[in-house]
């Protein structure tokens, strides 16, 4: 009886359950993912070129005294700027004074002597008239004369010379820059043209020479010449700023054949004593002529195996695999040479989260190349307005 219940229960349960069953519904097809997507940039841009030099300074000067003696007396402060003609070192001027006193009485003498000949000379040429005195002895004391006066500017000379050596003994700073410390210190003896005292550095202006190897300079620099400046910007090592702006105002002669190089040399006014010399710079030049080019984010560039690919979007809002050949780099920006067109509009983030053929919802947004410097100028505005006390002589420089 029990198992004829429990039965008739399970049967109505069922048919209840039966009855209340509805249709499943239908599973909706996935939606479309959010893409950024931006019209491609094409800006007018030139081409970078960096190179690493040493600076070097137009005038460099190893102190060397032009007279033998004691050092007297140091009158500068190491590390210090120096004008020209600024007094560093003192000798002991005690014996070149004796000297020019010596030589001031033995002109003295020979003044004199040359007065007394030349009374006598005159007796002579009076007596000769009347026949009173010999020729030969008229041409004898002539010939004194002469050898007076030969005396006498003999010891003019040397007393010139010894005055020069006594002026010597004050030895002077031949450039305005910064000098360095003094090899040889008061009381020591030094020896005229051999013995080193410091040395100065002018610091007004610094040199960079640097190679271009020949290729780059035939198909970017050919038509470059001192008489046409080229700005170039300069950076220290540690410095993430270009802030220093030259020209190049030398191009050597000839293409050195052993390297297939060709020498260049760029020009750094007025840096306020900020370059050194010797100091590792990295120096940054545009060719001379612009052209547009196709710019899109480093991001937006993808890696296959050896190929360099951007998703375009198509009219479908799918995204289409288009291989790419990629030129400069413009800060996070890279320049496509090939395979993209102005008007193509590009999945900026890159494959990161999308795919080939992939359908998606367009999000558009816009490419900022307000701080992206694209050419020279750019670049020297963008360093003047990071300092603008130099940005006059950096648009000067430019001009």
């Amino acid at each position: 009886m029990n198992k004829k219940i429990a039965t008739l229960a399970l049967v109505s349960t069922l048919a209840l359950l039966g009855c209340n069953t509805e249709p499943a519904e239908t599973v909706s097809q996935p939606s479309t993912a959010p893409i950024d997507v931006a019209h491609v940039a094409y800006r007018e841009v030139q081409s970078w070129h960096t190179y690493t030099t040493r600076l070097e300074s137009p005038e460099r000067v190893v102190l060397m005294p032009r007279v033998s003696g004691v050092v007297d007396q140091i009158t500068f402060v190491e590390g210090q700027k120096v004008s020209q003609g600024q007094v560093l070192f003192k000798i002991d001027p005690r014996p070149f004074q004796a000297q020019v006193n010596r030589l001031q009485a033995q002109i003295l003498s020979a003044e004199a002597a040359l007065e007394e000949a030349e009374r006598r000379e005159k007796r002579a040429q009076n007596l000769g008239k009347t026949s009173a005195i010999a020729v030969e002895q008229i041409d004898s004391r002539s010939s004194q004369t002469k050898q007076r006066r030969a005396e006498l500017l003999a010891l003019r000379a040397e007393l010139d010379a010894a005055q020069l050596d006594l002026g010597f003994t004050e030895v002077k700073s031949p450039i305005t820059g910064v000098i360095s410390r003094a090899e040889i210190t008061k009381g020591n003896n030094v020896t005229a043209n051999q013995s080193v005292l410091t040395n100065i550095i002018a610091d007004h202006q610094m040199y960079a020479y640097f190679n271009i190897d020949e290729r780059t300079w035939n198909t970017e620099f050919q038509t470059l010449s001192a008489d046409q400046p080229l700005p170039v910007l300069l950076a220290l090592t540690g410095d993430k700023n270009s802030r220093f702006t030259g020209v190049i105002d030398f191009v050597d002669n000839a293409v050195n054949p052993s390297t297939g190089t060709i020498r260049v040399r760029a020009n750094f006014e007025e840096n306020d004593g900020q370059l050194r010399a010797g100091s590792f710079a990295r120096l940054t030049l545009a060719s001379s002529g612009k052209h547009k080019e196709v710019l899109v984010p480093d991001r937006a560039i993808g890696t296959d195996l050896k190929n360099r690919y951007v998703l375009v979007m198509t009219e479908n809002n799918t995204l289409d695999y288009r291989l790419v050949e990629v030129g400069e780099r413009y800060g996070h920006y890279r320049a496509i040479v090939s395979g993209l067109t102005p008007n193509d509009v590009i999945a900026v983030n890159g494959p990161g989260k999308a795919w080939p053929g992939m359908a998606i919802t367009p999000r558009e947004v816009s490419l900022d190349l307000s701080e992206v410097a694209l050419t020279l100028k750019q670049k020297v505005e963008q360093n003047s307005e990071r300092d603008d006390s130099r940005q006059p002589l950096l648009a000067a420089r430019f001009h």
